[in-house]
């Protein structure tokens, strides 16, 4: 059958279009993997995100420093998900220096802590609500507020989650997912009998 071909397909798609056109979140990709099919609508699942190179390699400047981490975690209902931060540091207020480098044990402190808050709000909530902290960059500025005192850091982003390990399907949890949709379908349109493309004359150009 055609639909048990869909199902476990992996789709790639820009949060933009998930988001009816919101621009701000273009730099976002997010995988969707068909579940299950029902009628013309397929229902998926989310399956890892990333960021767009460009949007990487817009964050990353000279003078500062790149820090990254990254954790193994498990939800509340048993997706073990791998998760990588970035972050960079920044100028303290009043400034003068131009670099903002920080020392190896402050880089150590701040990956440190990275993993601590990536571990502790992931596994507190299950998929659907983890998902939802990503998007807002919930876990970004609670890392730049907890390592403040630390170094100043800027542009702190969940960059990339992959799924290690799901649960065994279960169609009930994927329709509490997917809560009450309702089936998206266009209006036909009828088009008037008497329209008919007017074909131009072609020219004939004497010799």
């Amino acid at each position: 059958i055609a639909s048990e071909g869909l199902k476990h397909r992996v789709f790639e798609v820009s949060l933009a279009d998930l988001q009816g056109g919101d621009e701000d979140h273009a730099y976002r990709k997010i995988r969707l993997r068909a579940e299950d099919v029902q009628g013309k609508n397929v229902l998926t699942n989310f399956w890892g995100m990333n960021f767009t190179t460009d949007k990487l390699r817009s964050l990353v400047r000279k003078w500062q420093t790149l820090i990254e981490a990254h954790v193994d975690v498990k939800t509340t209902d048993s997706y073990t998900l791998r998760m990588f931060c970035i972050g960079f540091t920044k100028r303290r207020p009043n400034q003068v220096k131009r670099t903002c480098y920080a020392q190896s044990s402050q880089i150590r402190q701040i990956r440190r802590k990275m993993r601590e808050i990536m571990t502790a709000q992931a596994t507190s909530c299950d998929l659907k609500e983890l998902v939802q902290k990503f998007i807002p960059e919930m876990i970004g500025k609670e890392i730049e507020k907890a390592t403040s005192s630390i170094y100043p850091l800027q542009n702190v982003f969940i960059r990339k989650v992959k799924i290690l390990k799901a649960p065994k399907f279960d169609l009930g949890k994927l329709m509490e997912v997917h809560g009450d949709y309702s089936e998206d379908v266009g209006v036909k349109l009828e088009r008037p009998a008497d329209e008919t493309m007017a074909e131009p004359t072609p020219e004939v150009v004497g010799a």
